[in-house]
């Protein structure tokens, strides 16, 4: 099987209900997910004797005639530990389905399912299980970081500086500039190459798991706790653990973190005796770490110990230089997955997309360059064939029908009514700063009430008209535009009583 091939892995649906069945393969067949059904436990592992067979996710009902999904799960995780499981289950079963999942399901769908709830949540775990395969890789696989900007060359020489070292990195930057190739590449050039590389988002995961995530747990700590579990800390032993959004991480647990990065042990959840741990810690955060301490939200003491040496990777606006090669690599990248030729970029699109401003950084060029490989009708892309985000936040730009402006906001607002804010000029970042702050400065001296929630609130349902104009109302779309998850953008829409878009 080549590479393309493994990228490719269907996801296994297993349920005796053929409407069922159908739904999740129509709904994931628009997601351009291939799916493979079956309709008894017995059948898929009887598919699994086929190692190189093996799915990327499966998604399997709780109770079936054929057997029990806990059963199924139980089988599927001794033979694929890293595969991610979804179990469905009716509302009567919930019990069950919170006992799997702290026994190793991924997580669980109450039946009957919102289809939308259950794309978004196997499409979470096609992630996962894609960063548990590149994790598995060897190291020397980790593909290139690119960078011919002088700000990413001073991070090449850290890099270079830090490669005899084990000290504890922080790397600060934005969403999406490529905090995890970062740490990739420390530990990939450190002596600990050798040893496993081993990632967690702080933020991904439930607080009420991610003690046990973290440090481990012991059989019957917990309900569903069925056997001896290993945490993060214990599998990274003799190599590096990336701590991603150390900022989101909850105080109880900070305090856990702070001991083990102080004396090198742990306890694991439900367990009295320590077990030492030889791991490097990299930690990575978009958020202004001294203004959580100032707030009381992040220990000053484990600040300190996480901030021994600080690596700032710089927003794709400031390394504009290397947006042509990066759009180069990744149009092929893209084209590569999907099996097609790779597409050439003409120099007039090139300059429409080196003064784009890249809000999502990295991660939303690769995005957009997907985007292009499907969506461009030719092999050369022109500026009419760049997404409406993208021609609508360059300067000069004709902004297609459709695509959201902020318009004027009224002229007296004591609190918020659901007015935008006022108008600024596609791509002018300092006037759109400018007017910020003068809008602030108008409600402060109205004496309004709540001015940092009634600014916020505006900025929000801003970002969430524009986003969903520009995606033609797809909320899933419009969520990974704006970078957050389809239910949060949900949220934020009844909210902010945006229920009409």
């Amino acid at each position: 099987m080549d590479k393309q091939e493994r990228k490719m892995k269907p996801v296994w649906i297993v349920d005796d209900d053929p409407s069922i069945r159908f739904v999740l393969e129509k709904a994931l067949a628009r997601e351009s997910l291939p799916t493979r059904s079956f309709t008894h436990p017995r059948e898929v592992l009887s598919a699994l004797e086929d190692k190189a067979d093996a799915p990327r996710v499966l998604v399997s009902d709780i109770r079936m005639p054929g057997g029990s999904g806990l059963d199924l799960l139980g089988e599927v995780k001794q033979r694929l530990p890293g595969l991610p499981v979804i179990i469905m289950t009716a509302f009567s079963d919930l019990d069950s389905a919170v006992s799997a999942f702290q026994g190793g399901a991924f997580d669980y769908l109450p039946k009957p399912f919102d289809v939308t709830r259950a794309v978004e949540l196997i499409q979470r775990a096609v992630s996962e299980s894609q960063r548990e395969d590149a994790a598995a890789e060897p190291s020397g696989a980790a593909p290139e970081m690119l960078g011919q900007a002088p700000a990413m060359q001073d991070v090449f020489r850290a890099i270079g500086r830090l490669s005899q070292s084990t000290a504890t990195v922080l790397i600060t930057g934005e969403s999406g500039t490529g905090k995890e190739l970062v740490a990739r590449a420390l530990h990939k050039h450190s002596p600990r190459a050798g040893g496993p590389f081993v990632a967690i988002n702080t933020a991904a995961i439930p607080k009420d798991l991610l003690e046990s995530e973290l440090f481990g747990h012991e059989r019957g700590a917990f309900t569903g706790a069925q056997a001896q579990r290993r945490g993060r800390f214990e599998q990274a032993d003799g190599g590096t653990l990336f701590l991603d959004e150390i900022g989101d991480m909850p105080l109880d647990l900070q305090t856990r973190l702070l001991r083990v990065l102080s004396d090198g042990q742990f306890y694991r959840v439900g367990g009295h005796g320590a077990v030492k741990t030889s791991t490097r810690v990299i930690a990575a955060t978009h958020q202004h770490l001294e203004q959580r301490v100032a707030e009381g939200s992040f220990r000053e003491d484990l600040f300190h110990r996480l901030n021994v040496i600080r690596l700032r990777l710089p927003p794709l606006r400031e390394r504009r230089e290397d947006i042509a090669a990066l759009t180069r690599r990744f149009l092929v990248h893209g084209a590569r997955q999907l099996g097609v030729e790779p597409k050439r970029i003409s120099r007039p699109a090139l300059e429409r997309l080196q003064g784009f401003s890249f809000p999502g950084n990295v991660r939303q060029l690769e995005n957009i360059c997907h985007w292009l490989t499907v969506m461009a009708a030719g092999q050369v892309i022109e500026p009419k064939d760049l997404p409406p985000d993208v021609l609508a936040g360059t300067p000069d730009a004709d902004v297609p029908p459709g695509v959201a402006v902020l318009p004027v906001v009224a002229s007296s607002v004591p609190a918020w009514t659901g007015e935008p804010l006022p108008a600024i000029a596609a791509g002018d970042s300092a006037d759109w700063a400018l007017a910020l702050e003068a809008e602030a400065h108008r409600l402060l001296a109205a004496g309004a009430a709540d001015v940092w929630s009634q600014i916020v609130q505006r900025a929000e349902a801003g970002l969430i008209r524009a986003a969903l104009r520009a995606t033609h109302g797809r909320r899933i779309d419009a969520a990974q535009r704006l970078g957050i998850g389809r239910n949060t953008l949900t949220r934020k829409i009844q909210e902010l009583g945006l229920g009409d878009l």
